[in-house]
């Protein structure tokens, strides 16, 4: 693998994250730099994305650099049967960098032993997806003002959920205890579970969504049942809306309480709860533009010393 691809969150070390976080608040406060030109980045999205795809083409934008790609496989020459080798050494051929999106676990990883030119992981299946961890953490961390020592409930689909499995692997850095809340059907895997114990993360699980759980939480991150995951479409409905955050739920929560999700949302949070001061999950999706670019900078071995230096 490329040593310069961003694949896992579990790459990053502590100290990298903390530089990271740091770097995406220098891109909040001067998001307009040049530090692409004449560079040339890839995003091949082999499954949908709105927020994720537009964000890193903005990043990439407001760095000075240019985009090629696709955000539908359907109009490229793999709906024709040419392989993900043979896509991902053909566009390798016109970029510095490689952004994509696939369906299958493990793809990105792949795409790494076939590439000359580095990848960053947006997501592959229901395994990882480490930008979108950083954004996370950098919400977070705005919002508590620490990573450390924090109550952290996840919702909903933690079974295909990438962001949540990509989150519990980051956080174990910072200490945290996390609640999982989630119908027999989408429980956490069992082999986060396993991480969780090796490394020492407190965690509790189970189905019940009440006042105790919210009301002694920090973070509460919100997850969207995936229609796509499932195979069988009964499951689907049977479980699609068990879990609604309402705004009488926030009632008695805590002051510091931040509300996050990935989105995008369907039935899990209803539209009350957006005119509460707690809902940040609109803020997050705005925080994934500069984590992105940070990540953009990390990966192509930008060096921002100088430039924030010249900044105070």
């Amino acid at each position: 693998m490329d040593k310069r691809s961003l694949v896992s969150i579990s790459q990053l070390t502590k100290d990298e994250i903390l530089q990271l976080i740091s770097d995406a608040a220098f891109f909040e406060a001067h998001p307009n730099q040049h530090l692409l030109d004449g560079k040339v980045i890839a995003t091949l999205f082999f499954e949908p994305s709105t927020r994720t795809r537009l964000s890193f083409e903005t990043a990439v934008n407001r760095l000075g650099g240019r985009v090629i790609g696709f955000s539908d496989a359907a109009t490229t020459s793999s709906s024709k049967g040419e392989t993900l080798k043979d896509t991902i050494k053909m566009v390798s051929n016109y970029v510095d960098l490689i952004i994509m999106r696939h369906y299958l676990e493990g793809a990105a990883l792949y795409a790494t032993e076939v590439s000359p030119v580095p990848i960053i992981n947006a997501g592959d299946g229901a395994n990882q997806h480490p930008s979108q961890t950083m954004l996370d953490l950098f919400s977070i961390y705005k919002t508590q003002g620490r990573l450390d020592n924090l109550n952290i409930t996840l919702v909903g689909d933690l079974k295909y959920g990438r962001t949540v499995h990509s989150l519990i692997m980051a956080m174990y850095h910072f200490n945290p205890t996390f609640n999982f809340i989630a119908c027999d059907e989408l429980k956490m895997p069992v082999e986060y579970k396993i991480f969780c114990d090796q490394h020492g993360i407190k965690y509790t699980e189970s189905r019940d969504f009440g006042p105790e759980i919210i009301n002694n939480t920090d973070i509460l991150y919100m997850t969207r049942v995936q229609r796509e995951r499932f195979t069988d479409l009964d499951e689907y409905e049977r479980v699609k809306n068990i879990y609604t955050l309402r705004n009488a739920m926030l009632a008695d929560s805590r002051p510091n309480l931040r509300i996050l999700h990935p989105l995008p949302r369907v039935g899990e949070i209803n539209p009350d709860v957006d005119d509460n001061p707690k809902a940040y999950y609109f803020n997050q999706a705005q925080n994934g533009l500069y984590a992105r670019q940070a990540i953009i900078c990390k990966v192509l071995g930008i060096d921002l010393t100088q430039l924030k230096n010249s900044a105070k």
